[in-house]
């Protein structure tokens, strides 16, 4: 074994591992860290947004330096149903990630352009051959799919438009499901970030992962157009295909005499993310500040640890893996936003603890309670089906 070049290195610098990377150098200052990365910069090219009750208020440092806008409050829109909402939403940029990181970390500990050959529990040799030796290594790299696992996908375009006269949103719209029902539940998601300025995206609750950009450019285009907006220009793209989960084996998608020789896992590269709505800052912020607690830091230690943790947090999600099964095999693709309008028509409480995943059983019931939104024999027979394959993007 080769001289020990730092105490813990943490692989992808994207949302999961930027935040344990930032949490450690706040609360474990002693320890060296290398932070490794694919890309030139850090945390790709992102919107994360999310619920100020998502956080906890003990965890708030660790996200305010992130926020790019905040509101108020936010509004969803359905054929039937229209409602404003008190939860204050905030937006957390990649460009703010990289800024905090390259602020926080020294240079030394920052590894862009680096591609990862092999790694173990305390050891990485990069493409090029160099192996860096650690105490311990973390694996945050994120997941194409998730092996042993079943569902759709969360898909989407979002862009950054410059209108040439003021929006006049004054908070987002979380979801405006009066848009054509094609490929699925499908709704269209706008940030203001400027009087000028509003990330428009348009999002699919889809059977399938394809993407066909022209249609969603298109689309956008037409939305923007339906609101009277006239686009300027397009200031920053993005899209994403993220797995919805609806059953799995998680002993198969991570077995355990894996965590005897394999790196720890974070961020979707151990399903530590909402199953039916496909969230990550929550959890990437509660893991962090977990990996901050332990004692002992060692790759052992820190691969059975995040083992434990994400095996919990399988379990606690049955919940809305059933609520998936039933979205995507209840009701046609075109009626599955009736289940998302019933749900937007619930306490204001209830959502919030929905979308933070820490339902309470009282909510659970009221979930579920009152006529369904779907035919009730397809809603039972949707809790046997779990549908496709998640293990890739192919």
């Amino acid at each position: 074994m080769g001289t020990r070049n730092c105490d813990i290195a943490i692989l992808g610098g994207g949302l999961a591992g930027g935040l344990i990377a930032l949490a450690l150098t706040r609360l474990r200052p002693e320890l060296s860290l290398r932070l490794i990365e694919h890309g030139e910069r850090f945390g790709g090219n992102h919107v994360w947004s999310s619920f100020a009750s998502d956080i906890d208020a003990d965890d708030a440092w660790l996200v305010d330096p992130l926020i790019a806008a905040r509101w108020d409050g936010y509004d969803v829109h359905f054929p039937g149903h229209s409602r404003r909402l008190t939860t204050p939403y905030r937006s957390v940029t990649s460009e703010r990630l990289d800024a905090a990181l390259r602020a926080a970390l020294p240079a030394e500990a920052l590894l862009t352009g680096s591609d990862v050959a092999e790694a173990g529990q305390d050891f990485v040799t990069l493409t090029g051959g160099h192996t860096l030796h650690a105490g311990g290594v973390i694996d945050a790299r994120g997941a194409a799919g998730l092996p042993h696992m079943a569902g759709g996908w969360q898909k989407f375009l979002g862009r950054m438009l410059r209108l040439e006269q003021p929006h006049g949103l004054s908070r987002p719209i979380v979801m405006d499901a009066r848009v054509d029902q094609i490929d699925g539940y499908r709704f269209v998601y706008c940030l203001p970030f400027s009087a000028t300025e509003v990330f428009v995206e348009d999002t699919y609750y889809a059977d399938g992962p394809e993407l066909d950009l022209a249609s969603l450019r298109r689309r956008i285009d037409e939305y923007a157009a339906g609101q009277g907006w006239r686009i300027a220009d397009v200031s920053r793209e993005e899209t994403g295909v993220l797995p919805v989960i609806a059953k799995g084996d998680f002993p198969a998608f991570w077995p355990s005499q894996s965590i005897t020789d394999s790196p720890a896992r974070a961020g979707a590269r151990a399903a530590l993310i909402h199953p039916l709505t496909s969230y990550s800052l929550p959890d990437a912020v509660r893991f962090a500040r977990h990996i901050c607690r332990l004692p002992n830091l060692s790759g052992a230690a820190l691969a059975r640890a995040s083992y434990d943790w994400a095996g919990s947090h399988w379990r606690q999600g049955s919940f809305y893996r059933m609520l998936t099964r039933m979205l995507f095999g209840a009701a046609a693709p075109d009626r599955r936003y009736r289940m998302l309008e019933r749900f937007y028509r619930l306490p204001e409480p209830l959502i919030e603890r929905f979308y933070a995943g820490m339902s309470t059983p009282a909510d659970r019931l009221r979930v579920l309670a009152g006529k369904p939104p779907v035919p009730v024999v397809a809603a039972l027979a949707s809790l046997t089906g779990g549908g496709r394959p998640l293990a890739s993007l192919g």
